[in-house]
């Protein structure tokens, strides 16, 4: 079998099985392993930047191709409005993450460095090597400027620049993960050996799908397929590439494709809720 028909092959196989087990799935974190000292300094737990326009035009523009990789505006517009802020509000409370920071376009490396100092939970030999290099890179690379939607593990923060409930959702999932690990550093350095993304990122997607189930939210649900789906689909593609890299451009532009057309079947299938039925059905009752 010639390299373009296995590499074809091995993008359906690996992205039907994501497929697979991107489904409604809650995370159990009952028993959680969190630092005390970051609950007790995160006196605000969600802090928004200031504005600054120039900055934010720019950050605007250099998230184009983010916007045309999800094929949705808000995504690195870097103007997080108040639904997106309610709804990642709305999931650290019931979820119990009063040690979690929310950054909505705001740059604070400094501020970050010491959440990482107060990050207990987390071995020190992990949080003053790999972690003390994630907020490096996050201080040299701003998200104001070049986007990114990321939650550091090291720091315990999310770092928000779209205007998506799913997405803001969707990296508070993965905080989420993190809290009920039991050596949360070994499960982050993992995440940076190829392939292992996937089971991390399954894990977050699959939980803001039963999020969004439970509250029978079906526009929430609607969007985390049509964008958690393709979203997913860049990390298929990227350990498709890593296996393979002659074919990396087509397995990660692939993969994308493929992720917009499950995402938005699986959309399709989702009944919006009629408000009118519930008191049709208690009339009837009665």
């Amino acid at each position: 079998m010639s390299k373009p028909h296995l590499g074809l092959l091995l993008l359906s196989i690996v992205f039907l099985s994501g497929c697979r087990v991107l489904v409604p799935h809650a995370i159990d974190n009952y028993k959680q392993n969190i630092a005390p000292e970051l609950v007790a300094a995160n006196i605000l737990p969600i802090e928004r930047g200031k504005p600054r326009p120039i900055i934010d035009g720019i950050g605007w523009v250099v998230g184009i191709p983010s916007k045309l990789l999800l094929w949705d505006s808000r995504v690195d517009n870097h103007n997080i409005g108040m639904e997106t802020e309610a709804a990642i509000a709305d999931y650290l409370g019931e979820n119990r993450l009063d040690h979690v920071k929310v950054r909505l376009n705001e740059y604070r490396p400094w501020d970050d460095m010491k959440r990482l100092t107060k990050n207990k939970s987390m071995a020190w030999p992990w949080r003053y090597s790999i972690g003390t290099l994630s907020v490096l890179g996050e201080t040299i690379v701003p998200g104001r400027i070049f986007g990114g939607d990321h939650f550091n593990p090291y720091s315990q923060t999310i770092h928000l620049y779209s205007d998506v409930p799913a997405i803001a959702l969707h990296e508070a999932a993965h905080a989420k993960d993190f809290s009920r690990r039991k050596f949360p550093g070994t499960y982050a350095a993992l995440y940076g050996l190829p392939v292992v993304p996937l089971y991390h990122e399954s894990v977050a997607t699959s939980d803001v799908l039963a999020y969004a189930q439970e509250r029978e939210d079906a526009p929430l649900q609607q969007e985390a397929y049509r964008i958690l789906f393709p979203a997913y689909g860049t990390y298929v593609g990227g350990a498709i590439g890593s296996v393979l890299p002659s074919i990396s451009f087509p397995a990660y532009y692939g993969s994308v494709i493929l992720g917009h057309a499950a995402g938005r079947w699986q959309a399709a299938q989702v009944s919006p809720k009629d408000p009118s039925i519930a008191p049709a059905i208690l009339e009837r009752e009665e």
